[in-house]
């Protein structure tokens, strides 16, 4: 049976309909009693079901009988609304998909046709220095061995790690291909298109990406920094997706801004406990990654093995230059 013909027919058994015209009250708040009622009924089967075992036979057919019930309700709500049921499934099913989509065939990129320098890379290296200021510790911050912005300190009363808050910036960048502030960093604003420039890379822009990174925050200092999490509230997700709505990165789902945030925390704790760090930021790999010092070993033998390599070709090309 198709849902919305469903609720036309569950509506013409209603007892207590909505009389035309008037806000009635009671007409509204009955249904909405019977979902609590009725899903108080399904537990308590459940209940039954967890006391008596196989004994209660019945429990598949009371299980089904009391969904049905809900399901009515439901329906009855919605007509009282002027909702339809079909609407109201399409877009749970919308929203339950983006909750948990996390990959794309590839990575967005809201800067392809523009100018290589106002492009963000798709892969740099950051090193974030953890160093002594006057009266409390900085940060510093190296992009490419080239030193960006101004050193940043707590900004709170009782040190908490919010210096190393960049990182949140460079993982937003590298899971949404998205982040105003990482391409004021980078000097990558898309000034060729002098709206686009205003509206995505302008102020606003970037006090709304630290408001979300501010909120994240707040959210993981409440649930140990997210050590050991790998979900977060939809709710907190949520208001993410509004405050960004009228931005490009309203194209990501609620599953890839979680994805963005649990990456961001986890290197975030590996550079706290080390204090400091240097991390890989892929945008086609979509990865914020922390380089321990096994890895950045690795990575620099590797350079200075095809540096080694290099200099020995040129010198071969010499030889054979000059006889």
């Amino acid at each position: 049976m198709e849902f919305n013909r469903y609720q036309k027919e569950a509506l013409s058994t209603d007892r207590v309909p909505i009389c035309e015209g008037s806000d009635d009250v009671l007409s509204l708040i009955v249904p909405m009693l019977g979902l609590a009622g009725e899903t108080g009924q399904l537990l308590s089967e459940y209940k039954k079901h967890l006391r008596d075992g196989d004994a209660h036979r019945l429990f598949e057919e009371r299980v089904s009988e009391e969904l049905g019930d809900l399901l009515w309700y439901v329906a009855n709500v919605a007509s009282k609304f002027d909702l339809t049921l079909d609407e109201i499934a399409t877009t749970n099913l919308a929203k339950v998909k983006a909750r948990w989509s996390t990959e794309r065939s590839e990575p967005l990129c809201f800067d392809a046709t523009l100018p290589e320098g106002e492009r963000l890379p798709r892969q740099f290296e950051v090193e974030l220095l953890d160093v002594e200021g006057d009266d409390r510790q900085r940060v510093r911050v190296l992009i490419n061995e080239k030193p960006f912005g101004a050193e940043l300190t707590d900004n709170a009363y009782d040190p908490d790690g919010y210096r190393f808050h960049d990182i949140f910036h460079f993982a937003y960048a590298a899971v949404l291909g998205w982040s105003p502030v990482t391409r004021a960093l980078l000097q990558r604003k898309r000034k060729s298109r002098p709206l686009l420039d205003e509206v995505e890379d302008g102020g606003r822009a970037a006090v709304i990406e630290e408001g979300v990174a501010a909120l994240a925050f707040d959210y993981a200092r409440r649930h140990h920094m997210l050590e050991g999490v790998s979900v977060l509230d939809f709710q907190l997700l949520r208001t993410i997706k509004d405050m960004t709505s009228h931005l490009e990165v309203k194209q990501c789902t609620t599953g890839e801004w979680e994805r963005a945030i649990l990456q961001g925390f986890n290197v975030w704790r590996a550079i706290v406990e080390g204090h400091g760090g240097r991390i890989l930021v892929d945008l086609d790999q979509r990865r914020l990654e922390y380089m321990d010092r096994a890895r950045l070993y690795a990575r620099c033998e590797g350079r200075e093995f095809i540096r080694r390599r290099l200099v020995q070709e040129h010198s071969r090309s010499l030889i054979h230059r000059h006889g």
